[in-house]
């Protein structure tokens, strides 16, 4: 009776991450305060089709092959025998709208109408087709004089209409869908004292994330890409797609051949990641560090290329720091943290109280 008494319940959540070049997800468990990465799975693009697996698309951003994505889902939980079924499913920011915007003093009860008034001024899209979401990212609520800081996130309905359908499909039970900039802010800033820029290279946009006291207050998407940098390889070395990402993840811009192609589009990364600093850094705040995250991540060269150019340190996502997982898989969650770090994100938002 006594350590019944004292017997701390578990909890286990999936993280699902629906990628233009794989699907990743992550089973965690929690007990008190500590984490365990119970099981894991993903298949990637090239396992199933010539070329990258076409989830998304871009102009109508919304989700086209629901069945196929609920067919790989399942079979990724049968391989990876998951039995969990709650999941958090991460939308990719080229499908969500991010802006921020400045409300004048009011009480917390009036903000939901003046937040939806501001959004028609700000969103290029009828309201009625899409869902509002909000976070205050200063001020302070009933006090006069005190101006609110406002963070806006818009999500198409049809872009939640198919989740909930995969989900479905995938006999998962949908618990929060979120962008996918909440999910990594939550794998890789622990420290809410931090101030940091989150640059996510996936493989159809680069996203630039600043996160500030635990909050995002700036979210921007580029549509430079690692699938870009593949297919600069593969144009101007005249090799397939397979061999010129193989080549990307052996040479980067450390070999010159290599390095000569895939510098503009580096630097192109670059320069709006400056446009992000000055934006935020003109109200006398500084980006304390970069950390880098997704397939591209790990480009040989380009953490050393990015630390010498902003001279602040540059680090790889490693959403799997303090995490409880056998030490023999150490080598294996370093290499899987910058790609597996929005699933990470997702499935810790299922397991918070």
């Amino acid at each position: 009776m006594f350590f019944d008494f004292f017997k701390v319940i578990k909890k286990n959540f999936l993280g699902v991450d629906i990628g233009i070049s794989s699907i990743k997800i992550i089973e965690l468990s929690r007990w008190g305060k500590k984490i365990e990465v119970v099981n894991y799975g993903h298949v990637a693009s090239s396992a199933l089709y010539q070329k990258p697996y076409q989830g998304f698309e871009r102009e109508s951003s919304f989700m086209i092959s629901s069945p196929d994505v609920s067919k790989i889902i399942k079979a990724i939980l049968k391989e990876a025998g998951i039995k969990t079924k709650e999941a958090v499913f991460s939308i990719p920011d080229f499908s969500t709208f991010f802006t921020s915007f400045t409300l004048p003093p009011m009480s917390r009860e009036e903000i939901p109408d003046a937040v939806k008034f501001e959004a028609r001024r700000h969103i290029p899209v009828p309201i009625s087709e899409v869902v509002l979401d909000w976070f205050l990212l200063g001020g302070e609520t009933g006090k006069k004089g005190t101006p609110l800081e406002v963070l806006l996130v818009a999500v198409p309905q049809d872009t939640i209409k198919s989740y909930q359908e995969i989900a479905s499909n995938s006999s998962l039970e949908l618990k929060y869908l979120e962008a996918e900039g909440f999910s990594l802010a939550r794998a890789l800033v622990r420290e809410k004292k931090d101030t940091v820029c989150l640059v996510d290279l996936g493989a159809q946009s680069t996203s630039i994330t600043v996160v500030e006291e635990g909050k995002i207050q700036i979210s921007y998407s580029s549509d430079v890409s690692g699938n870009d940098f593949t297919h600069a390889i593969s144009r101007s070395l005249s090799v397939d797609f397979k061999k010129a990402e193989e080549m990307k993840k052996i040479y980067g811009i450390v070999s010159s051949d290599t390095k000569t192609i895939l510098l503009p589009l580096v630097n192109l990364i670059i320069i709006e990641i400056e446009k992000i600093f000055r934006s935020f850094e003109k109200a006398d705040k500084r980006i304390g560090k970069i950390i880098l995250a997704g397939g591209s991540a790990l480009l040989p060269g380009l953490q050393d290329y990015l630390s010498s150019y902003f001279k602040r340190p540059v680090q790889i996502a490693n959403p799997f720091y303090k995490f409880i997982y056998p030490s023999l898989l150490e080598k294996r969650m370093r290499e899987l943290g910058p790609s597996f770090a929005i699933a990470v994100g997702a499935a810790m938002r299922g397991l918070e109280k």
